[in-house]
């Protein structure tokens, strides 16, 4: 026997149901930002105590591997909280079906290219290659 489906009038009568990565994507943005927050606390407290320092003093706090890791965290993090964030925007906003492909598209990527551009100049940084 099948369950009844739920679905609301408007759903009846569009034919419409759940994309089904409703919550998956509530949940994500939710916990990259709790996970943001001690992150942002250690990043912008790194940050002051090194405004003015000279560059072998910032590679030599990165070479320590807690910064690096803390570090690596925080930039993975926040690429992956703005992509999910960007993509609420777009999907939210941008009513044509092949500019909001586009956008999600470049959005995803471009978020990613960043992060991995951020993730390889703090390994170089932290492996001492200048």
């Amino acid at each position: 026997m099948t369950q009844p489906r739920i679905r609301t009038p408007l759903g009846k009568i569009e034919g419409l149901g759940s994309a089904r990565s409703g919550t998956h994507h509530f949940w994500a943005l939710r916990v990259s930002s709790v996970a943001l927050i001690p992150l942002s606390i250690w990043f912008v407290a790194s940050a002051l105590a090194y405004v003015g320092a000279e560059q072998g003093a910032v590679a030599a706090y990165f070479a320590e591997p807690i910064n690096a890791v803390l570090m690596f965290l925080f930039i993975i993090t926040c690429a992956y909280h703005s992509s999910l964030g960007l993509q609420t925007v777009i999907e939210d906003y941008i009513h044509q079906e092949g500019t909001k492909i586009t956008l999600l598209i470049f959005n995803r990527f471009a978020c990613w290219i960043v992060g991995a551009a951020a993730g390889y100049a703090l390994i170089r940084m932290a492996f001492g290659a200048h």
